[in-house]
């Protein structure tokens, strides 16, 4: 039987540490403000960022999260992402992975919607 997930999410403000495992970034832009060599991100995964669109519409409003969680979760459902999905948790599996992010709401972020997908089995 594998070993559970270790998935965190940390943001791209506060200072990395060894602790944190295998960083990667999940949003489409990078954090205003923190420069490469501090945020110590071993992977930028634009692609699994929810979309532009996505993002404009949910705009960090908490009263729009589950639909923003469902809408990202049909994002994440295409053939293009479960090569990325898989490989993030088959790595999540052998040792921790944190989730990089820049937005300041830490519970409603799209980090944290990825990271409750990617701690559930595959299809899911």
């Amino acid at each position: 039987m594998p070993r559970s997930s270790k998935i965190a999410t940390k943001r791209a403000y506060l200072p990395a540490s060894d602790s944190d495992g295998y960083r990667v970034l999940v949003d489409r832009l990078w954090p205003r403000g923190v420069r490469r060599e501090d945020a110590r991100i071993d992977e930028w995964a634009k692609h699994i960022a929810p979309s532009t669109g996505l993002r404009q519409w949910y705009g960090h409003d908490p009263a729009r999260w589950a639909e923003f969680r469902k809408r990202y979760r049909d994002e994440l459902a295409t053939s293009e992402t479960k090569a990325a999905l898989d490989a993030l948790r088959r790595r999540a599996q052998r040792s921790k992975v944190t989730l990089v992010f820049a937005a300041k709401d830490e519970v409603h972020c799209n980090a944290e919607a990825l990271r409750a997908f990617l701690s559930e089995p595959p299809g899911g």
